[in-house]
């Protein structure tokens, strides 16, 4: 479970889990299928970019009765990830929103910048 030291932050929940940000640790909380995973942050972008590659159409197209799980082993991780092609679709979703919401400052700023240049 969460570490009692954690100072954690909802970066982005949907139904089927979330991702927290710990300020104390300088980590990243995974929240997926009923189970908590930390993560560095260098691990965490390393393995949302893991699953953002998953060819989902080609677990569905395969032939092979092997292709309907995906098993994942992120770095430095006790945890190992085994998934259908519904929870595989369930994690992308969780983790594109994460990213989402960790870049949206960046974006937010570089807005205002633009912004403030226009109106001199």
């Amino acid at each position: 479970m969460l570490c009692g030291l954690a100072s954690l932050e909802e970066i982005y929940r949907t139904e089927h889990g979330a991702v927290l940000q710990c300020s104390n640790k300088n980590c990243y909380w995974l929240e997926f299928a009923g189970d908590c995973t930390p993560f560095k942050v260098a691990d965490f972008l390393n393995f949302r970019k893991q699953v953002a590659d998953i060819a989902v159409d080609e677990l569905l197209y395969a032939p092979a009765s092997s292709a309907d799980l995906t098993i994942l082993m992120p770095f430095r991780s006790q945890r190992c990830f085994v998934l259908t092609v519904t929870e595989v679709l369930r994690l992308k979703e969780l983790l594109q929103g994460a990213k989402f919401m960790m870049e949206l400052p960046g974006v937010i700023k570089d807005c205002l910048k633009v912004s403030s240049l226009l109106s001199c």
